[in-house]
């Protein structure tokens, strides 16, 4: 860093010539604790929650990590986003949905639904039409050949949940998937 009268601190050229390490993306479990050591050294002066900023960074990354592994050894046979696949299933199990409904099960905006269901309406995999009894409403469904690919590609993905969750034993499967609960039910109440 260098003092600027005028600027305040700011980065040293050298700064911006470093590749940034990949310990916040992915890594080994060495590099992801050196992460998290590297995060307190920067800020370990600061009265925080230590432990809840690894807990709410390692949910994170695992959830980057494995969408990007479902993506990439899963979903592209079908050429799908996880976007995609999880409107597919949340039509495959609930039925048909509003819009609105759709997107927050999808965890996205409406504005990313619209564009996601352009693309699986275009192969013919679901259908917008207006609400019978509200036309101001649109609902989504699962066209045949959607519910094809959502059964054949379901087995499948569920293969891709026991390799990512391969290292951990049948009862800290339970007890993460419980207190994963805990921490959703948690932010949705507040």
């Amino acid at each position: 860093m260098i003092a600027d009268a005028g600027r305040g601190i700011v980065p040293s050229p050298a700064t911006y010539h470093r590749g940034m390490p990949r310990r916040l993306a992915a890594g080994s479990a060495s590099d992801l604790v050196h992460a998290e050591r590297d995060i307190r050294g920067r800020i370990g002066d600061q009265h925080l929650d230590f432990a809840a900023m690894a807990a709410v960074s390692n949910i994170h990354r695992a959830a980057n990590v494995i969408r990007h592994h479902m993506e990439q050894k899963v979903l592209v046979d079908e050429d799908l986003s996880w976007a995609a696949f999880t409107v597919l299933f949340v039509l495959w199990i609930w039925g048909d949905q509003q819009t609105r409904h759709l997107a927050a099960e999808a965890g996205v905006t409406k504005g990313t639904l619209t564009g996601v269901l352009k693309t699986l309406e275009k192969r013919g995999l679901t259908r917008r039409r207006a609400h019978d009894a509200d036309g101001r409403l649109v609902l989504v469904s699962l066209e045949p050949k959607g519910l094809g690919v959502i059964e054949r590609l379901f087995p499948a993905f569920n293969i891709g949940e026991t390799f990512v969750s391969a290292a951990l034993s049948e009862r800290e499967k339970n007890q993460l998937a419980s207190l994963l609960r805990k921490i959703i039910r948690s932010v949705e109440e507040t």
